[in-house]
């Protein structure tokens, strides 16, 4: 399980030290093979291999001829790359995705139960800014109805 968010400095080569309480869980779920894709909401995901598996398939079932459907897979599938936790515990981030979030010398890594987000410092404080909007823009979708049915009873 990966929760929580840690700020880490990228190297001049791209490379990402994973933190050291995630490390030893990676190499035993997935011997440190994991992939990295683009995510629609800039950022990254980082997922251990087993974790994306299913998803990959669940993508490539989709309809080809649903432009949405389309898109998700030439996104998800098509920027997905495999990286492997190097014996310093780091991965190397491909400059192409690095580039399409404007990630370039400091990154906050996010825990998001099965996966990781990657986000570049500067997008993650402007979100995380934003967390305290979260109440009215949840009230705001109650009454329009935009709001996902797991949502309406939950609580915390």
């Amino acid at each position: 399980m990966f929760r929580g968010h840690s700020h880490l400095a990228l190297d001049g080569k791209g490379r990402l030290a994973v933190p050291a309480r995630y490390r030893d869980l990676l190499l035993a779920q997935c011997a440190g093979h994991l992939i990295v894709t683009l995510d629609p909401s800039a950022c990254l995901l980082l997922y251990p291999f087993p974790e994306w598996e299913p998803i990959e398939r669940k993508l490539n079932a989709l309809p080809s001829f649903n432009p949405v459907s389309r898109q998700m897979q030439r996104v998800l599938v098509g920027s997905a790359t495999d990286v492997e936790l190097d014996s310093a515990g780091r991965i190397l981030l491909p400059a192409h995705l690095r580039e399409r979030i404007g990630l370039d010398k400091e990154a906050v890594l996010v825990g998001q139960g099965n996966k990781f987000e990657i986000w570049s410092a500067e997008a993650w404080t402007a979100l995380y800014a934003t967390a305290h909007e979260l109440p009215n823009q949840l009230a705001s979708a109650m009454q329009t109805g935009d709001i996902p049915d797991d949502l309406r009873n939950f609580s915390l």
